[in-house]
């Protein structure tokens, strides 16, 4: 048995929801709340505009997230895409409009309702963003330390797991410069999962990875999807995005905005031509089920 089917097990046991404040199950979320939650966005952006000082690097963006679906964000470099994330996350304030978490907006939060909202989603950045004074198994452990009441032998078997499900199974006790670029997106990745959250963002996770190493996050994806948890992906792999995504929003770098959002095989067959282009790039015939080739190494 894998640790994804493990994972859907022990998810299972735990269902339901408990305050941070006694020792939670792991699972925020059950199946039966996942299923109701769909009518009810995750994340709701409206408006949105974001740059610095004057610059505008996007606007009118207006698009949601539901529990169990995959949203990808795409466009050529230098549209925007991981100021969007900055955004979404509260690290940016934009430049107009608002980023709804739930049924409040986030930018219009005081700071101690935005650290709440904070707890119930996890990144993953582009670097990976490992302290480098732990080890890789501290990291990943962290948010179990800070936010919830697990205890010190309870975070170490969580973080352990999440390893596993990343394939790092055998680096908890490595120092994150032990590790190869690849890697340190994978530890990355198994942070942000710690605490289960509902709503995960990732920002470029299989750039730089081997074919092998990039298909089994892809898997991962789809099955948290399949649990039930929100993601917004960051990249231009498109492997993973004709893999995992349920919706691809593209974010044309000239036109300063969106210009579509939909299922990518809908676009590449029925999209705007700089949508076309992109999602057929390394061949102008590519039909979907065609790998496009990845680079990097693990």
């Amino acid at each position: 048995m894998d640790v994804i089917e493990l994972e859907r097990q022990r998810r299972a046991e735990n269902g339901g929801t408990a305050a941070r404040t006694t020792r939670p199950p792991l699972a925020p979320t059950s199946a039966a709340q996942a299923a109701a939650s769909t009518t009810a966005p995750l994340l709701r952006v409206c408006g949105l505009a974001i740059g610095h000082g004057d610059t505008v690097i996007q606007q009118r963006l207006d698009f949601s997230l539901v529990a169990g679906e995959v949203l990808v964000v795409a466009g050529a470099s230098g549209c925007g895409k991981s100021s969007l994330l900055r955004a979404l996350i509260g690290l940016d304030t934009p430049m107009a409009g608002q980023v709804w978490h739930g049924d409040t907006d986030f930018h219009a939060a005081d700071t101690a309702t935005q650290s709440r909202l904070r707890q119930a989603f996890g990144v993953m950045f582009q670097g990976g963003a490992l302290w480098s004074s732990m080890s890789v198994g501290e990291n990943v452990m962290l948010p179990l330390r800070l936010f919830s009441a697990l205890t010190l032998r309870e975070a170490e078997a969580v973080a352990r797991f999440k390893l596993a499900t990343v394939g790092l199974g055998d680096a908890f006790d490595l120092a994150p410069s032990a590790l190869s670029g690849g890697m340190k997106k994978r530890a990355a990745v198994a942070r942000a999962l710690a605490l289960d959250p509902p709503l995960v963002f990732l920002d470029e996770p299989s750039a730089g990875l081997d074919p092998i190493s990039s298909a089994r996050l892809d898997a991962l994806v789809m099955h948290l999807r399949d649990l039930g948890t929100g993601i917004v992906m960051v990249t231009h792999e498109l492997d993973s995005i004709f893999a995992v995504a349920d919706r691809l929003l593209f974010l044309d770098v000239r036109e300063r905005t969106m210009t579509a959002l939909g299922p990518p095989l809908e676009l590449l067959a029925n999209g705007p031509d700089a949508v076309r282009e992109f999602l057929r790039r390394g061949g102008s015939s590519r039909s979907p089920g065609v790998s496009a080739s990845r680079g990097g190494g693990s």
